[in-house]
């Protein structure tokens, strides 16, 4: 057996954006099993996601500008199995005044 073992897309996507963003805070919902039966449905999962994440690093940046970092974070999972993903992204000053 090999020592290799591939990581779910959920643990890909949480240590991308770990990395990427030293967030504060990182939400990730699976909400594939919404989407049964619909185009790009795969039956496991990972494949429609939303990320609620804070970090330091969306200071000065609006909200395309935060998506697009993430998209960008995230390219390699985009292109493949991931069809959705909904982002809410917000700076620490921001979340906490919400």
């Amino acid at each position: 057996m090999s020592a290799f073992v591939k990581a779910s897309v959920s643990a890909r996507i949480t240590e991308k954006l770990t990395q990427g963003l030293s967030p504060v805070s990182l939400k990730l919902i699976d909400e594939s099993h919404h989407h049964a039966g619909h185009g790009h449905h795969h039956p496991e999962g990972e494949t429609h996601f939303r990320v609620e994440v804070i970090s330091e690093k969306f200071a000065g940046k609006n909200r395309i500008d935060r998506h697009r970092l993430i998209n960008g974070l995230l390219a390699e999972e985009l292109a493949g199995r991931v069809h959705a993903l909904a982002i809410s992204a917000w700076t620490p000053e921001e979340k906490s005044t919400l």
